[in-house]
């Protein structure tokens, strides 16, 4: 199988998940960066207020998404640009935390991507004092680019999986995935069972 994925970066308006207000996608096919694709997205009302602190790190203000498309509106653009591709993210569970809060609060469903993490693939990589995306993607041969710019991200996220797939002489992100000893989850993929107490002993108090 040839190293296809779709890279994949968000950045959010404040600190909820549901803010999401810039997109960056890199498609990688056979091992190469052949599509980019960034857009600004609207966040929707009652997640749309841009703190201070994330326009500090990003630079985006609500300006600047006055005129974007909401998450509903963007989403069929975002599924056909990643088509049948797994996804890669840097540190994975924020970005699909981002999809999934996103799509349920515009009440869409949430589609059924297949992801892993460079971060995780990084730190079975590399031997860094940080796997940060800079440092990471530093260590993969991609420095000096815009930290922060979900576009950016995505090809610094891009090049650490391409890198880590030559370093493990892996073919496909799966068996890089196997080499690393990380996993492919889905975002479908149900959550482990919680284990009950007894009522007798049970007062609603975690433990």
């Amino acid at each position: 199988m040839p190293l296809n994925f779709t890279a994949v970066d968000f950045e959010t308006a404040n600190s909820k998940r549901e803010s999401a207000c810039s997109i960056g996608l890199v498609k990688v096919i056979d091992g190469v960066a052949v599509e980019r694709a960034s857009w600004f997205i609207q966040p929707g009302a009652g997640y749309d207020e841009f703190l201070e602190w994330n326009t500090k790190i990003h630079g985006i203000y609500a300006s600047d998404v006055a005129s974007a498309r909401q998450w509903a509106d963007q989403l069929d653009e975002l599924v056909a640009f990643v088509g049948d591709d797994h996804l890669v993210a840097h540190n994975a569970s924020f970005d699909m935390a981002v999809i999934k809060a996103s799509s349920a609060a515009a009440q869409v469903e949430t589609p059924d991507f297949a992801y892993a993490c460079s971060l995780q693939i990084a730190r079975r990589t590399y031997d860094l004092d940080s796997y940060r995306l800079p440092v990471a993607a530093a260590a993969a041969g991609f420095d000096s680019f815009a930290h922060h710019d979900a576009l950016a991200d995505a090809e610094a996220c891009a090049a650490i999986v391409i890198d880590a797939a030559a370093r493990h002489q892996a073919s496909s992100l799966e068996s890089l995935a196997e080499a690393a000893g990380v996993s492919i989850t889905r975002l479908s993929a149900p959550r482990p069972a919680k284990l009950t107490r007894p009522t007798a002993a049970y007062r609603g108090a975690r433990p």
